[in-house]
């Protein structure tokens, strides 16, 4: 199983201090994702480095390499772990921009896991809760289970190890979930191509309309 791990903070430096709590976070994620044996594929905005969205990766006549480069990275995966921060009570802007890059047809038919995390004490569930509708339309569903960490800054030190034996079994539950629909979509597709039933839109937003 190929799992794509989305870190949704270009924050670099802190506070807090000794790493900021998005690289704690994803830390964690990633060895929560590892210990399942899955393959593991981490975005990184900070990496990507993408410019704020001017158009989307489908409407170019031919995008620029790097955007292509990412675009395949995405499509591969089996399913996404989404990892934001809180930022007036809304998902993390990095994390939009990177997938607002894309259309739905890159993300569909696979699963999701939101996991959010904030320096305060709700942990980012209302960036969370709005991120879902969003992960809905790009066709990533995801799972009811969610991870929430409040206090980050106290719960992973700087390589995501966590303070207490708990947050293992918490995330697991998450990671479980998103492990069993992302193997039953894989199944799926295999024998069912889902886009021959329900073809991507790709000309324009009128696609979506129902009929006059």
């Amino acid at each position: 199983m190929r799992v794509c791990l989305v870190l949704g903070s270009t924050r670099s430096s802190g506070p807090p201090r000794p790493a900021p709590l998005g690289a704690r976070v994803g830390a964690f994620m990633e060895r929560a994702v590892a210990r399942r044996g899955c393959e593991i594929d981490v975005v990184d905005p900070v990496v990507e480095a993408l410019p704020l969205l001017e158009k989307p990766h489908f409407a170019y006549g031919r995008a620029p390499a790097a955007l292509d480069a990412l675009a395949a990275r995405l499509a591969a995966a089996d399913a996404y772990v989404m990892v934001t921060p809180e930022y007036n009570h809304a998902p993390g802007p990095a994390l939009l921009n990177l997938v607002d890059h894309f259309g739905s047809s890159i993300f569909s038919f696979k699963s999701s896991l939101i996991v959010s995390y904030s320096a305060g004490q709700w942990g980012g569930t209302r960036a969370a809760h709005a991120l879902r509708p969003i992960l809905s339309e790009l066709g990533c569903l995801p799972v009811s289970a969610m991870v929430h960490v409040p206090r980050a800054q106290e719960q992973f030190d700087a390589d995501g190890r966590p303070a207490s034996e708990g947050w293992d079994a918490y995330a697991d539950r998450g990671v479980s979930q998103l492990l069993w629909w992302a193997a039953a979509a894989k199944n799926h597709r295999g024998p069912e191509d889902p886009f021959e039933s329900s073809p991507a839109f790709r000309a324009a937003p009128s696609q979506r309309n129902a009929p006059s």
